[in-house]
């Protein structure tokens, strides 16, 4: 036997978690657009948002993350899915100057978004 789902994991004779991150950001991506009204909504604080995508989206895409043991590319991976919903709770960057809308940098998501990232969370 190859692989086989066990507790909602698909676990594999090679220990190759490849398949399973990419079926949890997935499921991720589902709850994201399932709430995506939320987030994007005005009359909601960036800290309720911030709270939804912890309650809500973080557990769908950690789900049996204890078992994992991450390459850089899986990493990747799952820090391009944060920084996206991130980018979509808390909008676009605006110059005070200028006026003009720019897209905030990992950095800066970073420094917003207080709570460890989703690589520290799962290490």
């Amino acid at each position: 036997m190859e692989q086989f789902k066990y507790l909602g994991i698909t676990i594999t004779n090679q220990n190759s978690i490849k398949e399973e991150i990419k079926h949890r950001l997935t499921s991720g991506n589902s709850c994201y657009h399932s709430v995506q009204n939320l987030l994007s909504s005005s009359l909601l604080s960036k800290n309720l948002k911030t709270r939804i995508y912890k309650t809500i989206i973080l557990p769908v895409v950690l789900y049996g993350c204890e078992t994992w043991s991450l390459t850089l590319r899986e990493e990747h991976g799952l820090k391009v899915f944060e920084n996206m919903v991130l980018r979509r709770i808390f909008g676009p960057k605006r110059n005070k100057v200028t006026g003009e809308q720019g897209k905030l940098l990992n950095d800066e998501l970073n420094d917003l978004h207080s709570s460890p990232n989703i690589i520290q969370v799962i290490n």
